[in-house]
């Protein structure tokens, strides 16, 4: 009997079946970590079909084989996980600055403002600029209003428009020419 032939049989489906029968048992497993354990089988199964002896039957074989390669294989990966990074270090931890005078690392941090955020402010400040200056007075007025949650009675109330005006406005602020800009 071609024991390849049997499990390699429609893209190793009886293989892949056995091992996901084993992997259920765990939970948590990721497709990439599927395909792993699937690469992982493969292997197995050549190890077996050079170590079967036809003492007992070759899917009981493989079966405990592959049950034991998979255990090794996430305790070894989780056991990874646990180790302690040696690199990282407290924050509460001084560092000389200049002769005499120590600084801890947090003293250091000024806030949670990084390099990234800077720059994303300042590109959106600047696209929202570009904006501003396409609209009117009269719309920027309307648009700083509806930003502040007034409601459109009170933005008529309080710019002294009309409907007509304000719907205007809402419409040119509203404007893929506008606002495609802040895209």
């Amino acid at each position: 009997m071609d024991y390849t032939e049997i499990y390699y049989k429609n893209n190793a489906k009886k293989l892949h079946k056995l091992v996901d029968q084993i992997l259920k048992k765990f939970g948590g497993i990721s497709q990439k970590d599927m395909d792993d354990f699937y690469s992982l089988a493969n292997e197995v199964f050549v190890d077996v079909l050079k170590r079967y002896d036809r003492e007992q039957k070759f899917e009981a074989f493989l079966y405990s084989c592959l049950y034991k390669k998979i255990m090794t294989e996430i305790t070894r990966r989780n056991r990874q996980k646990r180790k302690a990074d040696r690199i990282a270090c407290s924050i509460d931890q001084t560092i000389c600055v200049t002769e005499g005078k120590d600084i801890s690392l947090v003293e250091m941090i000024q806030d949670n403002k990084t390099l990234e955020n800077d720059i994303f402010e300042q590109m959106y400040s600047d696209n929202i600029a570009a904006y501003m200056e396409k609209l009117s007075t009269t719309q920027q007025a309307v648009l700083r209003l509806l930003v502040y949650q007034y409601k459109p009675n009170e933005i008529l109330n309080q710019l002294k428009i009309t409907r007509k005006e304000y719907v205007n406005c809402l419409q040119v602020i509203k404007s893929y020419e506008n606002i495609r800009i802040l895209m």
